[in-house]
């Protein structure tokens, strides 16, 4: 009989506890003020948003998303039904973005606007307004990564072009005229000297000849400047059209600083919440395990809990109520 007492007193218990429970949840979900429906109607992917997923307005919870669909009114875009709270300043310029909570996967809908004055976008649940989606953060990255690869092709390209056998063997002609030139100064220089030692010497040279010589040697010089004056003005227009503003340096430039700061921004922010997260996951799975095994070695502590239970009727160690010890 007392056992029966026990066992009536422990389900009343578990049943007052799920009632508590129950009454819980409601109050958690419970709706706070009115809601006023909105739409969204977009060609972007909605990779993520589930029904039930929460509404912000810069980051404040405004309400949630209560309906996932096609738009019939426009073929193959996506409408996502909003239920936004009274009183959130949504205007003719608030826009919609997607963004994702942590490493989860999981999107939410992030409402936002320019800042200038606009007029108010006036609800109507009946026919509800509908608001622009832009495309997220990721989206604007897929879109400029290819772009970026693009870029760094052609600018490849372009310095392999540049550093090709025709240039190669330009600037191996340029080098040999500047070396034959040097030899023809050399050679001037000796002339000097030997015209200059025979004029006071015992022995003089002939000067109309070595004048000859000397024009013939500076034209000979002349001839090699003007083609490396050319080589080097080729040059350097190469070199200017590849430093040119919004040129190809920069365009790398700017390709490789946007993708080093998405690698900053993985490794700063999404690598932690990778690593707690797995943590978390961790330690939930050995508090299940321990639980697991503490109802596999006593099932009844469910209903009676986990202290000592006595034995009943034909049990060893029974002993009836008001009987002798």
């Amino acid at each position: 009989m007392e056992n029966k007492a026990h066992a009536l007193a422990a389900g009343l218990f578990v049943l007052a506890l799920a009632v508590l429970l129950l009454l819980l949840g409601a109050w958690l979900t419970r709706e706070s003020g009115s809601l006023h429906a909105y739409e969204i109607s977009t060609r972007e992917s909605v990779t993520g948003l589930q029904e039930q997923a929460p509404v912000r307005y810069r980051g404040v919870d405004v309400g949630k998303v209560t309906a996932i669909g096609f738009d019939p009114k426009a073929q193959g875009n996506v409408l996502v039904r909003l239920d936004i709270e009274q009183g959130t300043p949504i205007t003719r310029d608030t826009f919609a973005t997607l963004s994702f909570q942590g490493v989860t996967g999981l999107a939410f809908v992030q409402l936002d606007d320019s800042g200038q004055q606009a007029a108010k976008l006036e609800p109507n649940d009946e026919v509800p307004p509908r608001i622009p989606l832009r495309p997220g953060l990721l989206s604007k990255l897929a879109t400029r990564g290819e772009a970026i690869l693009d870029q760094v092709e052609q600018i490849t390209s372009r310095v392999n072009q540049m550093v090709s056998e025709t240039n190669e063997k330009k600037v191996a002609g340029t080098l040999d005229n500047v070396s034959r030139a040097a030899a023809s100064l050399t050679t001037l220089s000796d002339n000097l000297n030997a015209t200059v030692t025979a004029q006071f010497g015992p022995q003089r040279v002939d000067i109309p000849q070595l004048v000859r010589r000397a024009d013939d040697a500076l034209a000979s010089v002349r001839e090699t400047s003007e083609q490396t004056r050319s080589t080097i003005a080729e040059i350097g227009r190469t070199a200017n059209r590849l430093n040119a503003k919004d040129g190809p340096m920069d365009r790398l430039a700017e390709g490789t600083e946007a993708l080093s700061r998405a690698a900053d921004s993985f490794n700063s922010a999404t690598l932690p919440r990778l690593n707690k997260v797995s943590e978390d996951t961790s330690r939930a799975v050995r508090q299940l395990s321990r639980t697991v095994n503490a109802i596999n070695d006593n099932p009844q502590s469910l209903i009676f809990g986990t202290g000592r239970i006595d034995p009943g009727p034909g049990e060893q160690g029974f002993t009836a109520p008001g009987g002798a010890q």
